[in-house]
């Protein structure tokens, strides 16, 4: 449903958004009262692949999944998006129809501009335009990467490159990288195209390698350099 929060939290959640960074309040303030807002439920639907909707969406607080779903059901998870970061660039930019569903994992707040509103943003802010190409230019790149580990590398490589991809992207210190909340081993199997039972064999068999450890709220990576070897040695097999 649509919501209008009150002015305040309005713009301390843009302030937090990376592709609006250094933006003047004034211009928050002008900007957000351009938005559509909207709070999600956990587990509802915010758009659906082939959806007539073209916003970008602003994710001010919560945490969304990005995927998509088969003929048969299958499903397919591309990513997960935290609160700071945005979605739905592609559709704005070219016209097209969505190419993927986009659901809810927790509670969210979520903030939605017209493709002319965010077309205008890019013109007006050239750092905003270079975020956003650095931001495509970066999917490129992970997709490409993706692509590959599909096609040449087996189920327990993808598990460990995903994992990888994941403790990248959580909190590092030293040799060390926290992964918070735990991902689902079946988020996991949905990722690299396998089945829940395989992944939680190959997560088992690390903690038992002492690479990874489980605790209340997330996973531990004990040892990244150590995964990360793994990984880089079985892409330069022959």
């Amino acid at each position: 449903m649509p919501a209008a929060p009150p002015n305040r939290t309005a713009l301390v959640g843009l302030q937090r958004v990376e592709l609006l960074e250094g933006l003047e309040p004034a211009e928050l303030e002008k900007l957000s009262a351009q938005l559509t807002w909207r709070r999600i439920s956990a587990g509802e639907r915010v758009i659906s692949r082939d959806a007539a909707d073209r916003s970008v969406y602003l994710v001010v607080g919560g945490r969304v999944q990005v995927g998509a779903f088969s003929a048969a059901g299958k499903q397919v998870t591309y990513k997960e998006i935290e609160a700071g970061d945005l979605f739905g660039e592609l559709a704005a930019i070219d016209g097209r129809a969505r190419s993927a569903d986009v659901i809810a994992l927790e509670d969210s707040l979520l903030a939605s501009m017209t493709p002319a509103t965010f077309r205008a943003l890019l013109l007006a802010h050239e750092a905003v335009c270079d975020r956003v190409m650095q931001r495509l230019t970066r999917s490129v790149r992970e997709m490409t990467e993706r692509v590959f580990e599909l096609s040449t590398l087996g189920v327990r490589n993808r598990v460990h490159a995903e994992l990888l991809r994941l403790a990248r992207q959580g909190s590092i210190a030293g040799n060390e990288a926290r992964i918070e909340p735990a991902p689902r081993h079946g988020d996991i199997a949905n990722r690299v195209s396998t089945y829940r039972e395989q992944v939680t064999r190959e997560l088992s068999l690390l903690a038992s390698q002492g690479v990874i450890a489980r605790e209340e709220h997330c996973l531990v990576v004990r040892d990244i350099t150590l995964l990360e070897r793994m990984v880089e040695d079985v892409r330069r097999l022959p």
